[in-house]
């Protein structure tokens, strides 16, 4: 399993905006066969995706989806930060 965490920081100004973006792409992820969990969570203007796959081949799949390429192409112009993403392995 893989385990990977996402966090984007919108502009105050295009929350809602970003918002939609990312509930599309949630969306369209979750129905991707390899993706275990693909969930969303908010505070103030921060969005953070936590994200379980259960290979690499999929995980490698859904980084060339053209949902998730869209969403990375519209979302720079909107975000006050690069998008963080960390790929992690749980111990506990």
């Amino acid at each position: 399993m893989i385990s990977i965490t996402a966090i984007i920081k919108s502009k105050q100004e295009n929350i809602e905006e970003v918002k939609n973006l990312i509930q599309n792409l949630v969306t369209q992820t979750r129905k991707e066969e390899a993706c275990v969990r693909y969930d969303l969570h908010t505070t103030d203007n921060v969005f953070i995706i936590w994200e379980e796959w259960k290979d690499q081949a999929g995980l490698d799949i859904h980084n060339n989806q053209p949902y998730l390429l869209d969403f990375i192409a519209k979302s720079e112009a909107l975000t006050s930060a690069p998008i963080q993403v960390y790929k992690t392995i749980q111990i506990l």
